[in-house]
């Protein structure tokens, strides 16, 4: 009786693209795979829930940008003393967090109004990490993007 055949070998391209896996991992059946959802934060660490009105300016060469976000109303007002300053805008997804210190708060007859912050893209790599994030972000909250004329 002879031996059974040997399986063909895999293609030298597939090899390149793949990794060992070490006996102890559990099967791939077993394993579950979670998603960070995307969110903003003035705290780190503490998500804001207050969607924001978001403006984009792009220059005509495409090498730089501008993001406007307004908070209206944001809950971070009512829990900033006891949870600490605000220290920027965080924009934390799966590829980690975008952040700029660019961030007012407007006060109208003394009281926190909204809170604007800027967002500058110095460069389309920027300006494409900024889209990848905002499409989760989106995507997660269930909002859309518009063209303006």
């Amino acid at each position: 009786m002879r031996p059974p055949p040997a399986p063909p070998a895999a293609p030298r391209a597939a090899a390149a693209f793949t990794r060992a896996r070490p006996a102890t991992r559990a099967p791939m059946a077993a394993r579950r795979v979670m998603a960070m959802a995307s969110s903003m934060q003035f705290i780190k660490g503490i998500d804001e829930p207050t969607i924001p009105d978001v403006k984009l300016t792009r220059s005509r060469d495409g090498s730089s940008g501008t993001a406007t976000f307004v908070f209206q109303n944001p809950a971070i007002f009512e829990a900033s003393s006891e949870l600490g300053d605000i220290t920027g805008l965080y924009m934390e997804d799966d590829e980690g967090t975008i952040q700029t210190v660019d961030v007012q708060a407007k006060f109208v007859n003394g009281k926190p109004d909204k809170i604007e912050c800027k967002y500058v893209m110095r460069s389309s790599f920027e300006w494409d990490r900024f889209m990848r994030f905002m499409e989760r972000y989106a995507e997660d909250k269930g909002l859309g993007f518009q063209k303006s004329g």
